[in-house]
């Protein structure tokens, strides 16, 4: 059994978490000799108790090692440890750092220019659009974008940076092959095709208040800073944001109306000391390190000459639907013959490519 086996049944065994596993890893010097250890053995590693201590112990009469490691075969994806070069250099630096990350797709060397965006499962529109925005802004110039997958902003930002064809990775809750919301799946899909699915968890786990708590550790631990975009205050994304503060990672908040009960926990975060965001320039003037100028491609403004526009099926298609007369979504959804979703996102890109201005009451007109 080799290290990255020893601790994918490490991450199996109840009781044993990222902090204990890291005192057994100083005691024992590798993974392997902590599941050969004796009961005995084990009680002499400093806050190792009876019960974890005959956990470990007991371990190949408990766990099903051979059928986790089949299942990640069979499932197509990876194993990531703490030595890899790709675990997220970011997550390596918090007290408590998964032992295993499973990971669908792939993390590459630009994720370390990553920025988390959460908020509630229960939004307005206003708060699904300011996602969207948002999330497409940063992935179009490279940011990485990690949200939780779930309902709601999680679900509009990884939206977001799909259509502005960057990078997103989602945090899950649960073991990777659990699809949770179950409506996600066709998104989650598309996420693991251009980014990352990321776990802690081994499959077949459900999620539940624990895990969810800790599946939010993980996106403020990987993240330079953490965007709250809409949120009460009693929402999980309050949990992310005080993740980031106790790494000494930054907070944002989008404001909102000041009579929503959805706004209260982004207002309660900017009198707390986060940072006002109304666009994602807000964001990337904290990170300007990350984007030198002699890094940015010239703009039309520079060069006096207008790129190409470059349109996707669904892009055009919506595109072809619009004049210079004012459209609702409705006819527009009617024009195009495209669902609903898909309207939205390519209306959200076209608008962000400038191809296309919003009005007051949802309207949508081609630019001049």
């Amino acid at each position: 059994m080799d290290s990255r086996e020893a601790l994918i049944a490490l991450n199996l065994i109840e009781h044993v978490g990222p902090v204990r596993a890291r005192l057994l890893l100083e005691h024992f010097g590798e993974a392997p000799k902590i599941l050969a250890a004796s009961k005995s053995e084990l009680l002499r590693v400093r806050n190792i108790g009876e019960e974890t201590a005959e956990a470990i112990a007991a371990w190949e009469k408990t766990i099903d090692l051979a059928g986790e490691l089949k299942r990640i075969a069979d499932f197509d994806c990876r194993v990531l440890i703490l030595s890899d070069e790709t675990y997220p250099a970011l997550l390596r630096e918090i007290y408590d750092p998964p032992l295993v990350l499973y990971v669908k797709g792939e993390l590459t060397a630009r994720d370390k220019n990553a920025v988390a965006m959460v908020g509630s499962r229960l939004t307005t529109h206003y708060g699904l659009e300011s996602a969207r925005k948002l999330a497409y802004q940063l992935a179009y110039v490279g940011v990485t974008v990690v949200s939780g997958g779930a309902r709601g902003i999680d679900t509009a930002a990884h939206q977001g940076a799909l259509a502005g064809r960057g990078r997103t990775v989602c945090v899950l809750g649960t073991g990777i092959n659990v699809i949770f919301p179950p409506e996600n799946r066709d998104l989650f899909e598309r996420v693991a095709a251009g980014g990352a699915l990321v776990t802690q968890f081994p499959f077949n786990r459900n999620g539940d208040r624990q895990t969810f708590a800790i599946r939010n550790r993980i996106i403020a631990g990987m993240t330079l800073g953490t965007v709250v975009v809409e949120a009460n205050l009693t929402s999980g994304a309050l949990i992310t944001a005080n993740f980031a503060t106790e790494y000494g990672r930054q907070v944002f908040a989008v404001p909102g109306r000041i009579d929503s009960p959805r706004s209260k926990g982004c207002h309660d975060l900017i009198k707390k000391g986060a940072k006002l965001c109304e666009g994602a320039e807000d964001v990337l003037s904290e990170f300007e390190y990350l984007f030198p100028p002699s890094n940015k491609p010239p703009s039309a403004a520079d060069t006096g000459v207008l790129p190409a526009l470059e349109l996707s099926a669904n892009e055009q298609k919506v595109f072809d639907a619009l004049d210079r007369e004012e459209r609702s979504i409705d006819e527009i959804i009617r024009k195009s013959g495209l669902p609903s979703s898909a309207v939205s996102v390519a209306l959200l890109s076209l608008e962000m490519k400038r191809a296309v201005k919003q009005l007051p009451g949802k309207l949508f007109v081609r630019n001049a």
